[in-house]
């Protein structure tokens, strides 16, 4: 993985994906024969040269700097995620100090376990699972039955036959879960497990490499996901993802029953 090939995949990713039915463009006699906008309409409205563009694009162009990726994302109308991904690849945000998470931090354990009866659990950003509630393991599976290595929120919703239909909208959670992890790798490049668990996931699973190839971007810090438990029923819940001031790379999830019938459920389960 290369932040330089892909800042320019990227780059030609969401041209591509621009309707320029959608922008004020001059009129041209020449039929467009590639989706999206021309280099040379995102180069204009960017304010930089086609051929610089053309060097990004093809990865032979220098590092663009903090006011061209800024201009660059305006041009391309990224989002606020697809904006930080861009001065991520191009190496103009400040790195988090410090070492990728690998155990939970005493205080935010002590949490999670206070936070009972609601469900919660303690993550890094890729998803590796650090801490957990008995309400959660209950709602979603006794991680102390797995093996360390094992204990991903990804991997486990990829590959783990509990969970193979365990969401109601399951590729909208493995389009979400995908894209966050874009968006984690371009912030963490140098993060060698995350890689490793990229590449797994790509080289196993047919699924995740569809999807990261879109590459969507997307940081989810909260909505509202359907389970249907094996034992409960279908729980409806809303989650909403904390990240502390002190632990950065830490990140508390806290589920909540989104209605009344799924309130019951998840009291009956977890009461049991």
């Amino acid at each position: 993985m290369n932040t330089t090939q892909e800042l320019a995949a990227f780059l030609r990713a969401r041209r591509e994906r621009l309707d320029p039915d959608d922008f004020d463009l001059p009129s041209r006699q020449q039929a467009r024969r590639t989706p999206g906008l021309r280099r040379e309409e995102v180069a204009e409205r960017a304010g930089v040269s086609v051929d610089y563009l053309v060097r990004l694009e093809q990865a032979r162009g220098p590092r663009p700097s903090a006011n061209v990726v800024e201009a660059l994302a305006g041009a391309l109308r990224l989002t606020p995620e697809e904006r930080a991904y861009l001065f991520d690849l191009a190496g103009q945000r400040p790195r988090t100090a410090g070492e990728p998470a690998t155990i939970a931090a005493p205080p935010l354990a002590r949490l999670v376990a206070d936070l009972s009866p609601l469900p919660a659990v303690l993550m890094n950003h890729r998803y590796d699972i650090l801490a957990w509630n008995a309400e959660m393991a209950r709602l979603f599976l006794d991680f102390d039955t797995l093996p360390p290595s094992r204990r991903n929120a990804m991997w486990l919703c990829l590959v783990h036959p509990a969970m193979r239909a365990f969401y109601a909208d399951r590729e909208r959670v493995v389009r979400e879960g995908v894209a966050h992890l874009r968006a984690a790798w371009a912030a963490h490049p140098e993060d060698r497990a995350l890689i490793d668990l990229i590449a797994e996931c790509t080289s196993h699973n047919e699924e995740f490499a569809r999807l990261w190839e879109e590459r969507d971007v997307k940081v989810h810090g909260r909505g509202d996901k359907v389970l249907r438990h094996p034992r409960a029923g279908v729980i409806a819940v809303h989650f909403e993802v904390l990240v502390p001031l002190q632990d950065p790379d830490q990140r508390l999830m806290i589920c909540r029953a989104a209605d009344d019938v799924s309130r019951s459920a998840l009291d009956r389960l977890c009461a049991g």
